[in-house]
């Protein structure tokens, strides 16, 4: 009878593997290996310094700031301007407070 059933469930492809368990070894090697001295040791310093510095950030601040100056300017030398050019300073100066929002929130963090 119970080769029966398993000839039924082999026959309907449900034949159930049984679980295995396996032991692994495993080797890792932690020892200290001596490579010299570091080659990038002068560009990491940089890097951290231009970090420090926050030399991006600024530099995308001042240029919004000069294309606010300029777009600013434009809008209120037009006589009648329509509601394109409104809905366009509209955007220039709100992204400004995103980007004001962005230089603000983030900051270094002290380690």
């Amino acid at each position: 009878m119970k080769n029966e059933e398993e000839i039924k469930l082999a026959d309907k492809g449900k034949v159930a593997e049984p679980k295995q368990k396996i032991k692994v070894d495993l080797e890792v090697d932690t020892s200290v290996k001596d490579l010299g001295v570091n080659p990038y040791a002068k560009l990491i310093h940089m890097a951290r310094a231009v970090d420090a510095w926050r030399i991006f950030p600024r530099l995308f601040l001042t240029v919004y700031i000069i294309l606010l100056y300029k777009c600013v300017i434009w809008y209120m030398n037009l006589g009648s301007p329509t509601m394109e050019q409104s809905g366009l300073i509209s955007i220039v100066v709100g992204a400004g407070a995103a980007w004001f929002g962005l230089y603000t929130g983030t900051s270094k963090s002290k380690k």
